[in-house]
């Protein structure tokens, strides 16, 4: 068995390193090095566990046609530095893919090193497999075998894919309320799920100062903020142990890309300094290392690639995109005015690396719906009734020239089927997508669904006393809420059905979850429609 050694620098042959490293940013800078003790996997150990080391669950992601992210993460004491295993030695785990729940038609199997410089993670691309199936996967390591996870493959390319169920979430702050609706949403039985960023919040936990009810007491280093790679390996391996959240994960393949909370609150890109950037590579390698993710997604330093699309035979294309890594800075923190520097051709929502590959895949792509999960609101969104307007900064309102880019861009090409889904704004909103939000008789090219939080904001009311601006500012606007759950889609080729699935409570475990409100898309026909 052959063991490639990992760089211990996490920040080798980026363009940020170059740059802090040659900007003789101080003290800071040097911590670039990553001397932390991440030793090189020369020694392969044979396990000898005493408890089982699978206690954050499996998990399988980015299906496509012949192939399958599965993910787990061993760690036997989860709250222990590297999960109480022996650093200096990377650990044989076996993985089966089967076609039976019961494991008796093995379809794939082989061996991964969990090495500890990844904090004994195993990330294994299962190829070879068939399309458009369903399979099951485990995990075994010593004596011990994990839980059955169910996965399904994307299906061949060209395919007339009858129908496809799908499910999208986001925002969990573990001390804003339980995870119960992870749990109903594993109960869904869908095809896949999205998930739009926000997997952790930054903040630090203690049973003291948690809206959880009853909470039990946690380790005393989750007292404090996150920050240091360690720092935020723990939050994972408190996030990854909820019974909710490792059950939704074994349920069906995820799709996830990040927002803000996983580095800090509308964490500075542009004008970061070394303490930034830092906490950036910090930030971005613990997420790959806890999500089922491909090696093309795990970050060099305070870059990764995270924005990929996926094609669902003929039917879908979802081109999922990171609107948080190439940002310009946003023009305040608060909701601003309509301005020329809102409007300002040089800022940028994407990059314009990442623009221009959005772009082609709308207007190139074959499938006859177009949809589009990404984090923060795209539509205009006004909140203020009346001749004057005020603006969130952090969504694509603050970035007015990249909103209308894109949505000139359909309109013009006449891109199929756009549709929009959105996490972050802790609401439930659904609007139409305008060719051109200044004027008022622009054609509809769209559909946007915002969706809630799991738990973030914690219980959730049905207004806060701002949605009648909202809806006297926004004719576009249909439906709003501000209860916590996550949204269930049905697609087919004639229509999509979107299911708003809500719970009234989560600071206390139990909560029923219910569809609070219903729409559709009809094929052909932009925009949105009541069920």
């Amino acid at each position: 068995m052959v063991v490639t050694r990992q760089s211990d620098s996490l920040l080798r042959g980026t363009t940020v390193g170059r740059r802090a490293l040659l900007g003789g940013l101080g003290a800071a800078t040097l911590a670039f090095t990553f001397n932390t003790p991440h030793p090189a996997s020369a020694r392969i150990r044979e396990p000898r566990f005493h408890s089982t080391p699978f206690t954050l669950g499996v998990a399988s992601g980015d299906p496509v046609r012949n192939a399958v992210v599965l993910w787990t993460r061993l760690a036997p004491e989860k709250f222990a530095p590297y999960g109480g295993l022996d650093p200096s030695a990377s650990i044989p785990v076996r993985w089966q893919v089967s076609k039976d729940e019961n494991f008796t038609s093995i379809a794939r199997e082989g061996i991964e090193l969990a090495h500890p410089e990844y904090y004994f993670s195993v990330h294994v691309d299962a190829s070879g497999l068939r399309p458009g199936y369903t399979y099951f996967y485990r995990f075994i390591a010593g004596d011990y075998v994990s839980d059955t996870g169910r996965t399904r493959t994307a299906p061949a390319a060209g395919t007339r894919l009858g129908e496809l169920s799908f499910a999208f979430a986001s925002c969990n702050s573990f001390g804003a309320g339980y995870f119960t609706s992870a749990r109903h949403l594993g109960d869904e039985d869908v095809d896949l799920v999205f998930f739009l960023g926000d997997y952790i919040y930054e903040y630090a936990i203690s049973a003291e100062t948690s809206l959880r009810v009853g909470m039990e007491p946690v380790p005393s280093e989750l007292n404090v903020e996150t920050g240091s790679l360690d720092r935020y390996r723990l939050q994972y391996s408190l996030y990854k142990s909820d019974p909710d959240m490792i059950y939704a994960h074994r349920q069906a393949p995820w799709i996830a890309t990040w927002d803000d909370h996983e580095v800090q609150n509308d964490y500075p890109v542009e004008e970061a300094d070394a303490d930034d950037v830092l906490r950036r590579a910090n930030a971005y390698r613990a997420y790959w290392e806890h999500m089922p993710l491909r090696k093309p997604q795990r970050p060099v330093g305070p870059e990764a690639r995270m924005y990929r699309s996926f094609d669902f035979g003929r039917l879908a294309r979802f081109t999922v995109l990171d609107v948080r890594q190439y940002r310009s800075a946003e023009v305040a923190d608060e909701p601003i005015p309509d301005s020329p520097e809102r409007r300002a051709e040089h800022r940028t929502m994407l990059g314009a690396e990442q623009e221009s590959w959005f772009l082609n895949s709308l207007t190139s792509s074959p499938a006859r719906w177009n949809i589009v999960p990404q984090q923060v609101l795209m539509g205009m969104l006004d909140s203020q009734p009346g001749e004057a307007s005020r603006f969130a900064p952090g969504g694509w309102d603050g970035y007015q020239a990249s909103q209308q880019r894109v949505l000139s861009t359909v309109a013009e090409h006449d891109v199929r089927n756009f549709v929009v889904l959105t996490g972050d704004i802790h609401r439930n909103y659904v609007l139409d997508l305008k060719a051109d939000y200044d004027d008022p008789d622009s054609a509809t090219v769209g559909a946007e669904f915002a969706g809630t939080s799991l738990t973030s904001g914690s219980d959730g009311a049905d207004d806060d006393g701002g949605l009648d601006d909202r809806y006297a500012a926004n004719p576009h606007l249909h439906w709003a809420s501000l209860q916590r759950g996550y949204v269930r889609c049905h697609l087919d080729e004639d229509l999509l059905q979107v299911d708003y699935r809500e719970v009234p409570y989560v600071t206390t475990t139990g909560a029923p979850v219910s569809t609070r409100s219903s729409f559709v898309v009809e094929a052909g026909v932009p925009g949105v429609a009541e069920a």
